[in-house]
């Protein structure tokens, strides 16, 4: 029979054990490898940083900031950067309302004039399927030409327009978020 003294420490290195293991497993977590498409686009790709948007505490997706070689600023500038943001969903959602709730956020960086906003839209709701829990969306940062989109690491299409991409990667990254929090910890800053 072990004495209170014995159990409190027994409880102690058991409760240091856990403490240690999920360290340890964050670790491992902490600079994963890049997903495929990524590593083909980016070869020299890089984690800045990661995190979850959540809604009315629900998870709606984890997302993952790849840069290559220079690394996304507090300005949120990122016409003149290839970069890669990953988005795996948690949840089902209708590919429609992810395109509208793309250019409505897309909007909060500036006015857009209204036929550039249709032709936005008509082409992500071409490119964004209804997406299930896990699936993955991968949208590119191509400097000078626009922004390119995988889905599940197969690629789903282009939109040629350099201001779409700057308008789209602002969504997270702009310091006109509508989600502060996750913008941080893309960008790796402290919370």
């Amino acid at each position: 029979m072990l004495s209170r003294r014995q159990l409190l420490i027994v409880s102690m290195l058991v409760g240091g054990a856990a403490w240690v293991g999920d360290r340890a497993a964050e670790a491992q977590t902490a600079a994963p490898s890049p997903p495929g498409e990524v590593a083909a686009e980016l070869p020299d790709a890089r984690l800045q940083g990661s995190g979850r948007l959540r809604f009315l505490g629900l998870r709606v997706y984890d997302a993952r900031l790849w840069v290559a070689s220079a690394t996304v600023g507090t300005d949120g500038a990122t016409a003149s950067l290839a970069l890669a943001l990953e988005l795996v969903y948690a949840r089902g959602l209708d590919g429609l309302q992810i395109a509208e709730r793309s250019l409505s956020e897309m909007q909060r960086q500036g006015e857009i004039d209204p036929s550039v906003g249709q032709r936005w839209l008509a082409a992500m709701q071409k490119i964004f399927p209804d997406v299930q829990a896990g699936d993955r969306i991968t949208g590119f940062n191509v400097p000078g030409m626009g922004a390119r989109f995988f889905i599940n690491g197969r690629l789903k299409g282009d939109v040629r327009d350099p201001e779409f991409a700057r308008r789209f990667f602002a969504i997270w990254l702009s310091p006109q978020t509508s989600e502060p929090s996750l913008r941080n910890a893309l960008l790796g800053k402290s919370p």
